[in-house]
């Protein structure tokens, strides 16, 4: 079997970011682990980082989060920290007062 290389597995990483439900999320970890990339949580971070401008539409990027049931806030992310917590309040995702999702009750389980 060949390696896949680097858009190749940013490719699996939007495969299965495309199946996040509305209204769930899954952590970067779970989405590399269901990629079958396990351990390569930072990749699936990156993906979603650089995602293509003409696949935002189609990924929804903004239901991956953190391992702490947080949205990863940076200066680097131009705002799109902010927009992503938007977004997923839009989809009925609660926050508690310290920024962090229930992943028991908001976290996407496939079969």
């Amino acid at each position: 079997m060949v390696n896949p290389g680097p858009h190749d597995k940013h490719a699996l990483i939007f495969e299965v970011v495309r199946e996040v439900p509305y209204g769930k999320v899954a952590t970067y970890g779970q989405i590399a682990l269901l990629a079958g990339l396990p351990g390569h949580a930072r990749l699936a971070g990156y993906a979603m980082f650089n995602l293509p401008e003409d696949l935002a539409d189609s990924v929804p990027w903004h239901r991956v989060i953190n391992s702490q049931g947080r949205v990863s806030y940076s200066e680097s992310r131009r705002g799109n920290d902010h927009r992503q917590r938007e977004l997923l309040e839009q989809e009925g995702v609660e926050f508690d007062s310290r920024g962090r999702i229930d992943l028991a009750r908001f976290g996407w389980k496939p079969e």
